[in-house]
């Protein structure tokens, strides 16, 4: 199973809103249930927009709560969008770690079931969310024959850091992660305390874990890159929670950090009325209907 940091659904404790954090843009907007908003122009937007506004981009962040159907709905159509647009879409996921990769092609190509795939890619053990709330993702991936990146490090480094800071990695594993795992980002910070419910960490491993955990992410990113042949035309939609993304100060910031580059955010939330959210949050907002979970 995963390792959880931030928790999946963004809801508001005794401590600051994260949907509502003074970072970035300024203001904040409404958002119906069901609706797409342009932060920017403070318009009601389609997956369409989101796919014209793609252009020139190399990253699209779409941030999920991992448990929420309409979520992954919402991220397949946004690939399928960038797809009618004539991009070259590659898809980056949280879900899987580095040493699943090999496992990933056989899906993009058609030569496995979903049985198969789940088997074959460790889901279970990998994820261990529902596999039928992601299908929608996986088969526009195999409809397209999209390529996959898997993203994330290994989760035992994520808990090695967790628990002894950076020493806690052998040398073997610092050699595959950036020179600098960067702690100085205070937006980063403050985003990671409100999502924690306003309470900081009892210990800086914990805050140190999450750098890795993005940073990582964000190098894999980075590395799909420059290690192919690319054109400007190829974009990552890359799927992952949404604390990873939002206010630009996950996976995104450490991107732009080390490659100059911008990423477009979408960040979505759930709500059970009209959402009102800081515009700061991502370049457009999605909200999605609350929905009763299965008690466990």
């Amino acid at each position: 199973m995963k390792v959880m940091i931030l928790p999946l659904i963004l809801a508001q404790s005794e401590g600051p809103d994260p949907r509502n954090l003074p970072i970035g843009r300024p203001g904040t907007v409404s958002v119906a249930v069901g609706e797409i908003r342009n932060t920017t122009t403070m318009g009601t937007a389609s997956v369409v927009d989101i796919a014209k506004a793609a252009k020139g981009y190399r990253y699209v962040f779409v941030g999920e709560s991992h448990d929420h159907p309409d979520h992954h709905k919402m991220q397949a159509s946004v690939i399928d969008a960038l797809v009618a647009q004539g991009r070259d879409v590659v898809v980056g996921f949280e879900m899987f770690t580095r040493p699943v990769q090999k496992s990933l092609a056989p899906w993009s190509l058609g030569r496995y079931t979903e049985p198969q795939f789940i088997v074959e890619s460790d889901w279970q053990k990998q994820w261990g969310f529902p596999f039928e709330i992601y299908a929608p993702i996986f088969r526009t991936i195999q409809k397209s024959r999209l390529p996959m990146v898997a993203l994330n490090v290994p989760r035992d480094w994520v808990r090695a850091v967790g628990k002894g800071g950076y020493e806690g990695l052998t040398a073997e594993q610092r050699q595959q992660l950036p020179a600098e795992l960067y702690l100085g980002n205070k937006d980063h910070e403050n985003v990671f305390v409100a999502l924690m419910g306003g309470h900081p960490p009892t210990s800086a491993n914990i805050y140190k874990a999450q750098v890795l955990w993005d940073e990582g992410m964000a190098d894999t990113a980075i590395k799909y890159f420059e290690n192919r042949a690319a054109g400007r035309n190829t974009v990552m939609v890359i799927i992952a929670g949404i604390g990873h993304g939002m206010y630009g100060q996950g996976i995104n910031y450490r991107i732009l950090r080390r490659t100059g580059e911008k990423t477009l955010t979408v960040a979505m939330v759930e709500s059970g009325q009209p959402a009102k959210v800081s515009r700061g949050i991502g370049d457009f907002v999605y909200v999605a209907p609350t929905f009763e979970r299965p008690k466990r």
